[in-house]
C-alpha cells in the first residue's frame, strides 16, 4: 500500500538487433539471452512482445563487415535491414512504436560515428549531421514513429527536425541521446552490433563521466530547444544522479538506457550464483524508475513479461 514506485511492461522499450538473412538467430556471446535476428525472426519476436503488452522497440542494424565502408553508405540504403524490418512491421500492423537508432558506427569500416577527417583524428561533425538527416528520412519513410540520434554530433537534433518537417514527417518524434557518456559499459553492445572502433575511442564526442550534472543539463536543454520530444540518459545505473537532475530540470519525457554492460554484469553474477537473478534485475530497474525515468530501454523484456504487470 505504501509503495510509490510502480514498474510495468509499458515502461519498457525493447532493443533488438536485426541482421540480413532468413531464419537467423545468433546469440551474442557477451550478452547471453540476447540475439541478432533476421527480419522474419525479429518480427516474430516483436509480435510476441506486443501480445505481452510492451509498447515500443528500438532497432539497431547489424551489417556484414564486407559491406561496411569508410562513409557507412549502407546506413543510407533504403532497403537495409532496419528499413526492411520497419516495413514488415508496418505491413503486419505491429502494435508497437518503432524507434530507430540514428548513427553510423554500425555501418562504417572504422567503427566511428561518421566520416573521419583526412588524418583520421576526428569525426566530421557537419558532414555527419547531413548524413543523419538522410538516414532519419529513410527511416521515417519506412515507418519509424521515433528517430533517436545517438552519435552526439553538435546540431543534430535541430537539423533532423528541420529535415523531417521539410520531407513531410512532422509527426515523427525525436528521442535525443542528449546525455551519453563515453562509458566502459558499452562493450557487450559493440559485440552485438559489431560497432567497436577499429582505433582510438569516442571521448572526442561522447561525454566525460567525471563532469558533473551542469554539463548534462546544458546538453539536455540545447536538444529540447532544437526540437527533441524526449531525452535519454545513457548509461542508466551508474548515472542515477544525472538522471534525477535531468528529471527535475525538464518537462519532456526522460528515457534511461540500461546498457549492455549493466545487463552482462547482472547475468554473470547470477550465473555464478552470487546474486538472486530476478530480484536483482527488478531492483535495478526500480532504482532507474525511482530516479526519474519515464521509460527504460532494457534487454530484459522476456523476463519482465513474467515478473511485471502489463
Amino acid at each position: 500500500m505504501l509503495q510509490r514506485v510502480a514498474l510495468c511492461r509499458s515502461d519498457i522499450i525493447c532493443p533488438i538487433f536485426v541482421r540480413a538473412g532468413r531464419g537467423e538467430r545468433r546469440e551474442v556471446p557477451s550478452m547471453p539471452g540476447v540475439f541478432q535476428m533476421s527480419v522474419d525472426v525479429a518480427l516474430q519476436w516483436l509480435s510476441a512482445r506486443a501480445e505481452q503488452g510492451f509498447g515500443a522497440y528500438l532497432v539497431f542494424g547489424v551489417i556484414e563487415r564486407a559491406a561496411k565502408d569508410e562513409g557507412g553508405s549502407v546506413a543510407l540504403d533504403e532497403d537495409n535491414v532496419v528499413c526492411r524490418l520497419l516495413r514488415a512491421a508496418g505491413d503486419q500492423k505491429l502494435p508497437m512504436a518503432a524507434i530507430t537508432d540514428l548513427c553510423f558506427c554500425e555501418y562504417t569500416s572504422h567503427g566511428h560515428c561518421g566520416p573521419l577527417s583526412a588524418d583520421g583524428s576526428t569525426v566530421k561533425n557537419d558532414e555527419t549531421v547531413e548524413l543523419l538527416v538522410r538516414q532519419a528520412i529513410n527511416h521515417a519513410k519506412a515507418g519509424a514513429a521515433v528517430v533517436a540520434p545517438s552519435g552526439m554530433m553538435d546540431g543534430t537534433v535541430g537539423a533532423v527536425r528541420t529535415g523531417l518537417d521539410a520531407a513531410g514527417f512532422s509527426d515523427v518524434s525525436i528521442l535525443s541521446y542528449a546525455v551519453k557518456y563515453a562509458s566502459a559499459f558499452y562493450g557487450p553492445f559493440r559485440d552485438a552490433a559489431d560497432s567497436a572502433p577499429a582505433f582510438g575511442d569516442r571521448h572526442g564526442y561522447q561525454m566525460d563521466p567525471a563532469r558533473d550534472e551542469r554539463e548534462a543539463l546544458r546538453e539536455v536543454h540545447l536538444d529540447i530547444e532544437q526540437g527533441a520530444d524526449m531525452v535519454m540518459v545513457k548509461p542508466a545505473g551508474p548515472y542515477l544522479d544525472i538522471l534525477s537532475a535531468v528529471r527535475r530540470s525538464i518537462d519532456v519525457p526522460v528515457v534511461a538506457y540500461q546498457v549492455s554492460g549493466e545487463y552482462a554484469m547482472l547475468e554473470a553474477a547470477a550465473r555464478n550464483g552470487w546474486i538472486d537473478h530476478d530480484r536483482a534485475v527488478l531492483e535495478s530497474l526500480v532504482g532507474i524508475k525511482r530516479a526519474g525515468a519515464d521509460l527504460i530501454i532494457s534487454y530484459y523484456a522476456e523476463l519482465l513479461a513474467r515478473l511485471l504487470p502489463a
